[in-house]
């Protein structure tokens, strides 16, 4: 009795299961999101195979419809399952008799997601070579590299015996060579950040030359101008450049020969070229008051006499240049020479030339309206007692 009631319970809990698990489907509604993939071929692809993430399943395939020269496939995901917007499809073969699947990869990992009923299109998805395309693929290369194709001659031939040769003995070095080429090849690897910064810098380059396109076609047409020039006129261009070779030999010849002759003109230079470099300020100078000076002479020059017009400063002489200015114009009888004023200039007498700088007299006379002469103020003698 114990065994039948336990059988009883036994069969009485999986009828409860199987009524709980139906009626949770049929009231929880449809599943996940429908996707549809589109594939060039779609061979071992079924209705109920299955559609993984990362090898695990995460739905079936609902169906495999051709259209045209495609296959269309749906699928459906499990509910919860997150598929990133851009994923793309494949049809995987894990092995030669294994049940192929459809894959969708990458898995989500953040951002937008795929919307229901989305498209996948063929371009974006991939199928698997089959082994007859593989198997063709050879047959077709060996067609191709056989007695009826390129070694129909003999070439193919030819040149396998050629690289045999030129390979024998050569092991070692094509070894290091290899070698080398690792070590090139880290050193790049080590080096990216340069190379593609050299990179970028050549493109920039490139681009310049793409934007001045008329400016460096013009460029060439001169270069071309001028390597047209000298073709033109290379007999006249080999003589010159034979002329020259005489002459600079010519000249080494005279260097070796007066050596010690070039060396003492040269030392004896050499004091001279000092003198200049010291007196540099003072020939900067000269050079600047020069052509004043010439000026002042031939504005002085009468044509008519032919002779050199100026006017002496008397009372300097006289006096012994000494130019005080009076501190009191009207003390009588006092020897230092003052300005005289303005309105007395129009008195005084015509003269050859006009008077440069401060007109002075002493101060008796410049009171009394006369003048015992003219003479440059101080600060001006140096530029303008040239004229008088």
């Amino acid at each position: 009795m114990s065994r039948r009631r336990a059988l009883t319970i036994v069969l009485a809990l999986a009828v409860i299961a199987v009524t709980v698990a139906g009626g949770l489907r049929v009231f929880a509604g449809p599943g996940g999101k429908h996707i549809t993939a589109y594939f060039n071929q779609a061979v071992g692809i079924y209705p109920g195979s299955d559609l993984r993430i990362l090898g695990v399943k995460v739905g079936e395939v609902d169906s495999v419809t051709p259209r045209g020269q495609q296959v269309k496939v749906v699928v459906s995901l499990d509910r919860g399952i997150r598929v990133p917007k851009d994923v793309r499809a494949a049809v995987v073969s894990p092995s030669v008799v294994a049940d192929r699947y459809v894959q969708l990869a990458p898995a989500y990992t953040g951002g937008p997601e795929i919307a229901d009923r989305a498209e996948l299109p063929a371009s974006r998805n991939a199928t698997p070579v089959e082994v007859d395309q593989l198997y063709a693929s050879l047959t077709d290369l060996s067609k191709a590299l056989g007695p009826t194709g390129a070694n129909a001659k003999g070439a193919l031939s030819g040149l396998l015996d050629t690289g045999a040769k030129n390979l024998d003995g050569n092991g070692a070095a094509i070894g290091d060579s290899i070698e080398q080429f690792g070590k090139a090849a880290k050193t790049l690897d080590g080096s990216s950040d340069h190379l593609f910064a050299t990179l970028s810098y050549l493109q920039t380059f490139t681009t310049m030359l793409k934007n001045k396109d008329g400016a460096v076609r013009d460029a060439q047409n001169q270069l071309a101008d001028v390597t047209s020039f000298f073709a033109d006129n290379k007999d006249n261009l080999a003589g010159a450049l034979k002329e020259l070779g005489t002459a600079l030999g010519n000249v080494k010849t005279f260097i070796q020969d007066n050596r010690g002759s070039l060396k003492s003109e040269v030392d004896k230079l050499a004091p001279l070229t000092q003198i200049l470099v010291d007196q540099r300020a003072s020939l900067a100078e000269a050079l600047d008051t020069a052509p004043l000076a010439a000026g002042n002479a031939l504005n002085a020059y009468d044509p008519v006499h032919r002779t050199l017009d100026g006017r002496g400063d008397i009372n300097e002489i006289s006096m012994g240049g000494d130019l005080v200015h009076a501190p009191n114009p009207a003390v009588a009888g006092s020897a230092a020479l003052v300005p005289v004023p303005e309105e007395r200039l129009k008195a005084l007498p015509a003269l050859p030339l006009p008077p440069v700088g401060t007109v002075y007299g002493t101060a008796a006379d410049a009171a009394k309206g006369s003048t015992a002469g003219a003479t440059p103020s101080a600060g001006e003698g140096a530029t303008s007692g040239g004229r008088g």
